[in-house]
C-alpha cells in the first residue's frame, strides 16, 4: 500500500450516521490524514451530501455515494457499521489492495470466519473499541487476572445508548477475553452471559456479565474482581464518541506503514 504525499487517503463507510459523522471529523482534523470518498446505504435521504457538511466542519468536495466502487482511490477503508456491510466493504478492500481499519461488532463465528478469509491478505486493524484508555484497561484487565486468579470472582458489567443493537458490548467481551486470557482459559469456556430464575450458587473460574440500555449512555465499562476481603475495579467511561473516531484515525495512520497482517489497537499502541 502507498499513499499520496504526506497524507493517507481514507475513505469512510456509513458517513451519515452518528459515528460516520465523527470520523469524518476526525480525519479531516487529522494532520496525517485526507477524506478522498465516503458512503451512505442505497435510499439514504444523506446522498450526495456534502460529508463535511453533515459532519458540521468545512465543505470538503465529497459528496456521498452508494456504492464503494465508484470511490475515489485510497489506502484505508474506516468502517463502523454492520457485519453485511462490513463483509461488501472487505471484498472491495480485498480486491483493490486497500488497508482496513474495522470497528464493527455483532458479527456471527460464520462472519467473522468469512471476514479473516477475504481479508486474509490484507492489512487490517480490528478493534472492538479504539478508545486509548479502554485498550490500556484491556492491557491491565489481563495482567490483573494473572495475578488474582480464581481466588476472585470475576464480573464485568456495561452500559450503553438505547440505540445499541449488540450485547453484550464488543468491548465487554473483550474485557473478558482479557480477562479470560490471564487465567489461562477460554472465554467461551466460562462466560455467564445472563442470569434468569434460580440459578444456583455461583460456579467458580465463570465470568459473569451485566447489560444496560438506556438513554444517551456513550459507553461505560467495569471489570470486577471480587473477594471476600476487597473489590478491585477497573473502569472506563466514555463521554464523547469523538475519542473512538480519534483512536480509529490513528490506527489508520499507523496500519499505512505496515505489511500486511491483522492487527489490534494492542499493536497499534504498542500494548502488546
Amino acid at each position: 500500500m502507498s499513499n499520496t504525499g504526506d497524507k493517507v487517503r481514507v475513505i469512510i463507510v456509513g458517513a451519515s450516521g452518528r459515528m460516520g459523522r465523527m470520523l469524518v471529523r476526525a480525519v479531516t482534523e487529522s494532520p496525517s490524514t485526507v477524506l478522498v470518498a465516503a458512503t451512505e446505504r442505497t435510499g439514504s435521504e444523506f446522498m450526495a451530501r456534502d460529508a463535511g457538511e453533515l459532519a458540521g466542519v468545512e465543505t470538503l468536495g465529497v459528496r456521498l455515494v452508494d456504492n464503494i466502487e465508484s470511490c475515489a482511490e485510497a489506502d484505508v477503508i474506516i468502517d463502523f457499521t454492520a457485519p453485511a456491510a462490513t463483509l461488501t466493504h472487505a471484498r472491495y478492500a480485498a480486491n483493490h489492495d486497500v488497508a482496513m481499519v474495522i470497528g464493527t461488532t455483532g458479527f456471527t463465528p460464520e462472519q467473522m470466519q468469512q471476514l479473516q478469509d477475504t481479508l486474509s491478505n490484507s492489512s487490517v486493524v480490528m478493534a472492538a473499541n479504539y478508545s486509548v484508555g479502554v485498550n490500556l484497561a484491556l492491557n491491565l484487565i489481563e495482567k490483573a487476572a494473572q495475578v488474582l486468579g480464581n481466588d476472585y470472582d470475576a464480573e464485568i458489567y456495561e452500559a450503553h445508548h438505547k440505540h445499541k443493537v449488540d450485547a453484550p458490548s464488543g468491548t465487554a467481551l473483550a474485557m473478558g477475553k482479557s480477562l479470560a486470557a490471564g487465567r489461562g482459559v477460554n472465554l467461551d469456556d466460562v462466560a455467564v452471559l445472563s442470569r434468569e430464575g434460580i440459578t444456583g450458587a455461583r460456579k467458580p473460574g465463570t465470568i459473569g456479565f451485566s447489560v444496560v440500555r438506556g438513554g444517551n449512555i456513550v459507553g461505560e465499562h467495569q471489570a470486577m474482581f471480587i473477594a471476600d476481603e476487597e473489590r478491585i475495579e477497573i473502569n472506563h467511561n466514555a463521554s464523547d464518541r469523538m475519542v473512538f473516531a480519534r483512536g480509529a484515525v490513528r490506527a489508520a495512520g499507523w496500519l499505512s506503514d505496515q505489511s500486511n497482517g491483522w492487527f489490534d489497537m494492542q499493536d497499534v499502541l504498542g500494548l502488546n
